[in-house]
């Protein structure tokens, strides 16, 4: 902190991918990382990931062996699994390593097979290797903009098919403003698509819960 109280900027880099990403570090929120000033990994971040996933916890206190998580960024989620599941596997997929990288130094990510690879690519490939999952983490934002492909129909089945028996998939999505609408549109797909969700309302987010 400065004498301004304003935060401390750690890093500052330019991607290809998600354009101008700082590391800060404040009083209240930490170290964490943003994009497009808006806070991708750590900081608040962690609080909305925290509150999903001890709702999926509460269902599923022993059952989560492997984890995948679509849009690792810095890795708050994935290292958040790893601490409410002790021994779980983790593959973390993300399309920048930048993010990642930015994770490894400054947000303590580690113990998690990483992947650089856009994640509909990646899903694709898994659906054909059969492979399958315990809990899949979707946040795949590049700033505020959630791509349109994976909102679609497809890509959702995909991610459904990759779950086990009793998996459970959550996706994670900006709840302010025009982003609420088109939040609750996609939960009414994800309804089609599961037989079961759970809204989860954390700070200006909403997390949907899907079982399978």
């Amino acid at each position: 902190m400065n004498l301004l109280g304003m935060p401390k900027v750690l890093a500052e880099v330019t991607s290809p991918v998600n354009g101008k990403i700082r590391v800060l570090k404040s009083l209240g929120l930490g170290v964490h990382i943003q994009v497009q000033n808006l806070t991708q990994s750590g900081g608040v971040v962690n609080s909305v990931w925290r509150k999903a996933l001890r709702e999926v916890r509460k269902l599923n206190p022993d059952k989560i062996k492997r984890c995948l998580v679509l849009g690792l960024g810095g890795g708050g989620s994935a290292m958040l699994a790893k601490d409410l599941w002790p021994g779980v596997g983790v593959t973390g997929v993300d399309v920048d390593p930048l993010m990642v990288e930015l994770g490894k130094k400054y947000l303590g990510l580690k113990g998690v097979e990483v992947v650089i690879a856009d994640a509909g690519d990646f899903i694709q490939s898994a659906v054909k290797n059969s492979d399958k999952y315990d809990l899949v983490l979707v946040d795949t934002y590049l700033g505020d903009a959630f791509p349109e492909k994976f909102e679609r129909e497809s890509f959702l089945v995909r991610v459904k098919k990759l779950l086990s028996q009793d998996g459970v998939a959550v996706f994670n999505r900006l709840y302010w403003g025009e982003k609420r609408p088109q939040a609750m549109r996609f939960a009414a797909r994800l309804e089609r698509v599961f037989p079961k969700v759970k809204y989860v309302f954390p700070e200006a987010n909403l997390v949907l819960v899907c079982y399978n």
